[in-house]
């Protein structure tokens, strides 16, 4: 490979995005003769094929669609296969370890090919992969983050130069920032032009209890703009970034016998069962998101927390930040966002025996004592993302089966200044002793959970209550056969 090549591959498949999705095995496939113009054919032209047949749901490998230009290279791939699976399926119990690759596509051809030669993957394995919507594509490589390399930058700015770029005829009339933006390959078959840029999950992540709940059963109401759900925890709403297939809104589709699928209003946790409604069409969706945003929909959640939880309305600001774990503070902040939910009603029960533990794979967390729990009514007067989850850890009393912030919650109880946000917290003298605080507190916190924590959407209801439906039993309740 020249050295321009190995150092684009180096930016791309090292920079472009966060390390924990940095690829794990290869680097990218770059455009030996990247600098010097691209072919201008259509970017993601059919050609012809036809489309993929629906997916019929399966436990067997075999169920998931053929792609007629794959297949011509099966024979091929196989042989160097780097020991993938044929198929997706069936699904891991756990998923594997992340593994993004970030390629540049030499010369024009079909996607499914390519990559399972740039790749070394089963055709069909790739197939799969986009059936799932695991290979994303741009026009133009993203640009590399401020902690790309001086000589990063320089071998970034050569392969998007303005005169190689104005070659394509497929960025005429973008700007180059519009041609960078990413999108799903949705057919193994579409033609991906040379120049493009694809990133590949190998590993999605994966939700098998999919595969294991009875769907039909989940199911609360059908109207003809909405259907309402039971969500099982450790399942999505509507799909990850790397997987749309295995999600409550594809299976409950399939469930219904319904030609489109449904479409996504709201999210709760994936660790978190209970009420979804999802969309039917396209119209009812956006009048939903209206209702959210004036407040209509009303939400009560069931939480069972490891210590009491005081009656009324409990207020916090939270961190603008939008990744996990979400911090909250006491305090009023500049810029963090308010958050309050008003516990309604708070009674003791038994904490879940280990039957009920085993059957939801419920993380202890260490908690020091597993006598009782304390199911929680609650009404969430602000959505924000884990705010239960965060608020009720922040007064010490977090929720069952929590990995992320119960030992989060443990470590303050043994160590009362360790929160910089929380009720012992330390006076600071500059930012850098508050960020490195924080950063400190951030490490206390665990992982999030793959399975079920105690924290039920229990009802919704809008239109004054006119549209009012509940969920089943929660789990921490249910006998265990």
């Amino acid at each position: 490979m020249p050295k321009s090549a190995a150092a684009l591959a180096s930016l791309l498949s090292n920079a472009l995005l966060p390390p924990l999705w940095a690829s794990s095995r290869r680097n990218l496939i770059a455009l030996p003769p990247i600098s010097r113009g691209f072919a201008t054919s259509h970017h993601l032209k059919n050609r012809g094929h036809a489309k993929n047949p629906s997916w019929v749901l399966r436990k067997k490998a075999s169920s998931l669609p053929r792609s007629s230009a794959v297949e011509t290279v099966a024979a091929e791939s196989a042989a160097s296969s780097d020991g993938y699976p044929d198929r997706l399926l069936p699904c891991p119990l756990q998923s594997g370890s992340p593994r993004v690759e970030h390629l540049v596509v030499p010369e024009g051809g079909i996607v499914g090919d390519y990559i399972c030669k740039a790749l070394h993957l089963p055709p069909l394995f790739v197939a799969d992969l986009i059936h799932f919507g695991a290979v994303h594509y741009a026009l133009v490589c993203p640009n590399p983050p401020p902690s790309a390399t001086p000589e990063q930058f320089r071998i970034f700015k050569e392969v998007t130069e303005p005169s190689v770029l104005k070659k394509r005829s497929s960025l005429k009339g973008k700007t180059v920032r519009e041609a960078q933006k990413t999108f799903r390959i949705t057919d193994a078959n579409q033609f991906v032009e040379s120049g493009t840029y694809l990133r590949v999950h190998v590993h999605p992540k994966r939700f098998p209890r999919c595969y294991e709940v009875d769907w039909k059963s989940r199911i609360i109401a059908v109207t003809d703009s909405y259907v309402v759900i039971d969500k099982p925890a450790a399942t999505s709403v509507g799909g990850t970034t790397d997987n749309i297939e295995e999600c409550c809104a594809t299976f409950a589709s399939r469930a219904l016998g319904l030609e489109t699928t449904l479409r996504t209003t709201h999210q709760i946790d994936n660790c978190t069962e209970g009420c979804v409604v999802l969309a039917r069409t396209k119209d009812f969706c956006s009048v939903f998101h209206g209702f959210i945003r004036e407040k209509q929909v009303k939400k009560l959640y069931l939480a069972l927390a490891a210590e009491p939880v005081p009656l009324g309305v409990i207020s916090h600001y939270m961190r603008p930040v939008n990744m996990a774990p979400r911090l909250v503070s006491k305090d009023s902040i500049g810029g963090w966002h308010l958050c309050q939910l008003e516990v309604l009603e708070c009674k003791e029960v038994p904490w879940p025996n280990l039957d009920i533990g085993k059957v939801y794979d419920i993380d202890n967390c260490g908690w020091p004592s597993q006598k009782a729990a304390y199911e929680c009514k609650i009404n969430l007067l602000t959505g924000k993302t884990h705010q239960v989850r965060a608020q009720l850890a922040a007064i010490g009393s977090p929720i069952v089966g929590d990995s992320m912030y119960m030992p989060a919650a443990l470590a303050e109880m043994n160590n009362l200044g360790i929160n910089p946000f929380g009720r012992e917290r330390k006076n600071f003298t500059s930012d850098d002793e508050r960020i490195s605080a924080t950063e400190a507190w951030i490490s206390q916190h665990g992982k999030e959970p793959n399975t079920a924590i105690g924290l039920q959407a229990s009802h919704i209801s809008w239109h004054d209550g006119k549209c009012s439906y509940e969920a089943g039993v929660p789990w921490w309740r249910q006998e265990v056969a």
